[in-house]
């Protein structure tokens, strides 16, 4: 097909799903082509020669007068001589694991993975030794010296794997997108973890402190809001907006978070319109689960009544951020730790709270494939973590075998 590509075109092409793939050929720069794909994924070409073709980018990156520019000067280039093709090649083969990371992974990870420029700016501090390594040059025995020197510096396992997984991920994306003919991590293999391992949770004793601490902490911050509203009212200064049962957000936060189990970031990306608490029910987007899959989380009476006296309101955050309300909360790190101060409690993490989630249902007798589900662990050997804790169900298979 032949057609003059500019910006009508492109919009029509996008107006529509297409039943067929097809390439269409600009009627004005010979070897200018649009390639158009049934996924949607419609990008610019240009032919440098009997069966070299160079991919421009695709129509979201780039303006249809754009890709003709660029277009028009390789072709420029390749009546002077030059091999576009070739030059790609060997700039390709030139990089860096730097300047892949920076130049070609990161644009792609930022647009396609949840956390994307975290897991860069992850990958570049932790794999800084590497970083001036051309990329066919990578080896397993780099990565082993790295592994190595990771331990002694008393690394967890768990979390050198992370960081290898990110680093495999990478490699994998230079492979599939030819910065590489074969993966050389294929052969390196994770570490040994103890999948059980010890799991800090609150005791009964724990949990009272630590609620009766919130439960402080929101009559302090109440009577500092009557002080100072009468501190404003003797001079007739505006009186600041009266506090509610929840000063701020800590108290509801930390509340859910040991009745539903959700991950602290699932949490700051709740908004309202994810709850529907006539139905007593929850729901986290895919994109905002680790697993990237949806789940739906009971609520119970408890996590109800928190999140009446919260809100209710019809759009934005649960946990809006305190400068922007149009953002989600990104970090209560400060408030936490004054927190479990203020409840004697140590060695305890905010993710723990999910831990004592799961940990009371276990107790409570609750099948592990519902804390599966609740969790929305992939498998359930992250969940079999918490099996230990029903030692009754153990003693009394045992027992059997008495007669």
């Amino acid at each position: 097909m032949q057609a003059t590509i500019n910006a009508t075109l492109v919009k029509a092409l996008t107006a529509q799903p297409l039943a067929v793939d097809q390439d269409i050929r600009d009627t004005k720069l010979t070897g200018f082509v649009l390639r158009c794909r049934r996924t949607g994924i419609h990008s610019y070409r240009v032919q440098t020669g009997r069966g070299k073709w160079v991919t421009l980018g695709t129509i979201d990156r780039l303006k249809p007068q754009q890709a003709r520019d660029e277009a028009e000067r390789l072709l420029a280039s390749v009546a002077l001589g030059s091999d576009p093709v070739q030059e790609r090649r060997a700039k390709r083969q030139a990089h860096t694991l730097r300047s892949f990371l920076e130049d070609v992974y990161s644009p792609w990870a930022s647009t396609h993975l949840r956390t994307g420029a975290e897991t860069v700016e992850r990958i570049s501090a932790t794999f800084a030794v590497l970083l001036d390594t051309k990329l066919p040059d990578l080896s397993a025995e780099q990565v082993e010296r790295w592994r190595t020197a990771r331990r002694k510096g008393g690394v967890r396992p768990s979390t050198t794997n992370r960081d290898l997984n990110d680093l495999r991920a990478l490699l994998r994306r230079a492979v599939q997108w030819k910065h590489l003919k074969a993966h050389p991590l294929a052969d390196v293999k994770p570490e040994k973890i103890d999948r059980r391992g010890i799991i800090r949770y609150l005791t009964a004793e724990e949990e009272s402190r630590l609620l009766a601490a919130l439960d402080a902490r929101d009559d302090h911050l109440r009577a500092a809001r009557v002080s100072a509203n009468s501190w404003r009212a003797a001079r007739g200064y505006p009186l600041l907006e009266d506090v509610r049962t929840y000063p701020d957000h800590l108290s509801p936060l930390v509340r859910l978070a040991l009745h539903t189990g959700l991950r602290r970031g699932e949490l700051f990306a709740l908004r309202w319109p994810d709850l529907s608490l006539s139905a007593r029910r929850l729901t986290v987007r895919g994109h905002t689960a680790k697993s990237g899959q949806t789940r739906h989380v009971p609520l119970n009476a408890e996590a109800v009544r928190i999140l009446q006296t919260w809100g209710p309101r019809a759009e934005g955050y649960v946990f809006p951020s305190p400068a922007d309300p149009d953002k989600p909360l990104t970090d209560v790190k400060t408030a936490w730790l004054q927190l479990l101060k203020a409840a004697a409690i140590t060695g305890f993490r905010f993710h723990d709270l999910r831990h004592s989630f799961a940990s009371s249902l276990v107790q409570a007798g609750v099948d592990l494939a519902v804390v599966r589900e609740l969790l929305g662990h992939a498998s359930i050997l992250m969940t079999e973590k918490y099996a230990h804790l029903r030692p009754d169900q153990a003693a009394s298979a045992v027992e059997r075998l008495v007669r």
